[in-house]
């Protein structure tokens, strides 16, 4: 059960890791916010990764950088239909990242495949939404809201923390009738937490992969890269691709990233060397 992930239009079989092509059609995303506001260069956008060879399409309209402010559920819709409209005709299984039920809705009324919720569907009426629907969920850890989760970022002991939080809602989403073959996790790498906590969890991957259920994945650009490699955001192409594959080096079957085609590309010289065996 754990080699695929059922969504609404596609059954994604994960014995090759993918790549989830992030849009982000928000003003104000740590790495591309403003870029992809404007409805149909994200359309062309979607369009671009999906030649660049990405197997999903992740679009999102509220940025979740720490700090962010949160758009109105009328702002949200505005900037994100437009795209999973034309996304949904490129043959490709699409996402939509939200935690609001009312996009979850608009967005599974257009065939959207999954949906990305950074919350892990604890708003109300998020969980209902998916499970009347026939979509994949990924279902995330994060401490506190993007505007101040990284206030505080003390753990007792973060696998911990984040396992047993993964465990839970897998456990609350599995009893609300979601089929366990329509669920990945996400450790969220960044939220909430310190570069160390981040690299704990790219260490020991191994425990968050025996609750049961593949894992997604988002190094993208983060400020984790930059603290290490004392690049700008805009200059962490290199240090991006090298911790995808790193995560999927230590079994993520996803991994959500800005720079598709380098990671296509390094994901095949990867298996080529028979480094996935």
């Amino acid at each position: 059960m754990q080699d695929r992930w059922q969504t609404t239009r596609f059954t994604l079989e994960l014995s090759r890791p993918l790549v989830m092509g992030i849009i982000n059609a928000t003003p104000d995303s740590f790495s591309d916010g403003g870029r992809y506001l404007d409805a149909s260069r994200a359309m062309r956008h979607c369009e671009q990764l999906v030649d660049e060879g990405a197997d999903i399409l992740d679009i999102g309209g509220e940025s979740t950088r720490p700090g962010a402010g949160q758009p109105t559920v009328d702002e949200e819709l505005a900037r994100v239909l437009p795209v999973l409209r034309h996304a949904v005709t490129l043959g490709r299984p699409v996402s939509v990242d939200t935690s609001r039920p009312e996009v979850m809705r608009a967005a599974l009324d257009f065939g959207v495949d999954i949906v990305n919720d950074v919350r892990a569907l604890q708003r109300p009426g998020a969980l209902e939404t998916v499970a009347g629907s026939g979509a994949g969920v990924c279902l995330m850890h994060m401490r506190g809201e993007p505007g101040t989760m990284q206030a505080d970022t003390r753990y007792a002991d973060v696998i911990d923390e984040v396992t047993t939080f993964l465990r839970q809602r897998l456990d609350t989403v599995f009893a609300a009738g979601v089929a366990l073959e329509r669920i990945v996790l996400d450790p969220g790498i960044g939220f909430g937490k310190s570069p160390e906590h981040n690299w704990l969890l790219l260490e020991r991957q191994a425990e968050l992969l025996a609750i049961g259920r593949p894992l997604l994945v988002g190094w993208s650009r983060k400020s984790t890269l930059g603290a290490l490699t004392g690049r700008t955001v805009d200059d962490r192409l290199a240090a991006s691709v090298a911790a995808a594959l790193a995560a999927v080096q230590r079994g993520a079957r996803i991994v959500r990233v800005h720079d598709v085609a380098a990671t296509v590309d390094a994901l095949k010289v990867w298996q080529a060397a028979g480094l996935s065996r």
